[in-house]
């Protein structure tokens, strides 16, 4: 696992590569997950946030995790971030959503340059 810190004044949050074990309780504290879920590689994409990872992925799995994700297969964990702070979380998830495609997929591509599907890591 990676720690990124964009710059001093921002907070830290982690960035799950694909050649690391993905772990729900980083510390004692709660964690906030911001995932990136794809169809396929360079398929559709879809960012969410949730603070139970493990139990959104098996929901978007079964087809009640959203109705876009059922409705285009979009079921592959390809990104995580975590945070401590559930404002930091989802002050990512939108802000990611306002990105290019073509930054999303960078962003994919440098943790996990052969979108492996990372729900597998994910320690229940």
């Amino acid at each position: 696992m990676q720690r990124m810190s964009e710059s001093n004044n921002r907070p830290r949050h982690f960035v799950i590569s694909a050649k690391a074990g993905i772990h729900q309780d980083i510390s004692a504290s709660r964690i906030y997950s911001v995932y990136i879920l794809a169809s396929k590689r360079h398929g559709t994409l879809y960012i969410g946030v949730t603070a139970n990872l493990a139990a959104r992925m098996v929901a978007h799995r079964n087809g009640t995790g959203s109705s876009f994700t059922r409705k285009y297969r979009v079921t592959t964990l390809v990104h995580v971030e975590q945070y401590h702070d559930i404002r930091d979380a989802i002050a990512r998830e939108k802000a990611l959503k306002k990105w290019k495609r073509s930054w999303k997929l960078r962003l994919i591509e440098e943790g996990n340059p052969g979108w492996d599907d990372l729900f597998d890591r994910i320690n229940v």
